[in-house]
């Protein structure tokens, strides 16, 4: 059971909270990676055409959710609780995005397309939840013997 210190909480791995020190370092590490992955989902987002589906969002999100998932397969995660923070809530937290996701949900519904938004709603967290196990599973499959060698 995760214990909640309202002085400080720092992410040790993605997914995970632990009670460690809160340092400006980490803070750093974390505000970077988050600057650089919302630039990187504003350019996509920028980037795709403009159709009914905001599928560029959906897209983010679920290939977010699996970098999240696959994050601890990187050794440099393993072995730096700061490599965790600037790529799992930093670089990961400012790509993947929850109030985008739910406001056009929204706007899809006020819009009069029920049915679709239902639809958005239900692939992008049944797809989102299914590409963090895919990435977990990934992330926690045992070296081959050859690799070991």
């Amino acid at each position: 059971m995760a214990r909640i210190f309202p002085h400080h909480v720092v992410v040790d791995q993605p997914g995970r909270v632990s009670a460690r020190p809160l340092r400006t370092a980490d803070l750093a590490v974390v505000a970077v990676g988050g600057a650089l992955g919302a630039v990187l989902r504003f350019a996509i987002d920028s980037a795709a055409p403009g159709t009914l589906l905001p599928w560029p969002t959906l897209a983010i999100n679920v290939v977010g959710a699996f970098l999240l998932g696959a994050l601890p397969a990187l050794g440099a995660v393993r072995r730096s609780h700061r490599v965790a923070a600037f790529l799992g809530p930093g670089v990961l937290g400012g790509f993947t995005t929850v109030s985008a996701w739910v406001g056009q949900v929204r706007s899809l519904a006020d819009d009069g397309h029920v049915a679709l938004a239902g639809t958005y709603l239900a692939v992008t967290l049944g797809a989102g939840l299914l590409a963090a196990a895919v990435g977990q599973r990934l992330a926690h499959r045992p070296e081959p013997e050859e690799a070991l060698r």
